[in-house]
């Protein structure tokens, strides 16, 4: 103990840099955002179903390639009516990544526990020359 008072300035150093190595092991153990690679990995391999969490208004200016629109204020009332499987994984998408990392939450919530944000939204998506419907 006496130790640990003298040396207190080492211990701190010593607990900031393990938590530091921590973070991303954290990060993703709490469903840490998706890559567009990695989510046309899931989209081509297991079926995954990818749902599109803006406004209508936003959605039909452009989406991913196949999306299902559930603006985030209807999505944990509409998201079991349009995803029956709930062992199947969900990619949600938003334009940035911020809306769809909320999404997430609310699909755990409801069960989805494949459920996961597209990191960066559609921008990312679009910057990885993936396709862009528009409505």
């Amino acid at each position: 103990m006496k130790f640990i008072i003298d040396n207190w300035m080492l211990m701190s150093v010593a607990l900031a840099s393990a938590a530091l190595l921590f973070w991303p092991v954290l990060k993703g153990a709490t469903g840490g955002a998706l890559t567009a690679e990695a989510a046309v990995q899931l989209i081509n391999r297991e079926k995954a179903v990818v749902i599109d969490v803006c406004e209508a208004n936003e959605y039909a200016v452009g989406h991913v390639g196949g999306a299902k629109n559930i603006p985030l204020s209807q999505l944990e009332q509409k998201l079991p009516g349009v995803v029956k499987n709930k062992a199947l994984p969900v990619i949600l998408v938003c334009q940035s990544g911020a809306r769809s990392g909320r999404a997430v939450s609310i699909a755990k919530k409801l069960g989805y526990e494949q459920a996961q944000s597209l990191g960066g939204g559609l921008g990312a998506w679009s910057k990885a020359n993936l396709p862009v419907e528009k409505a």
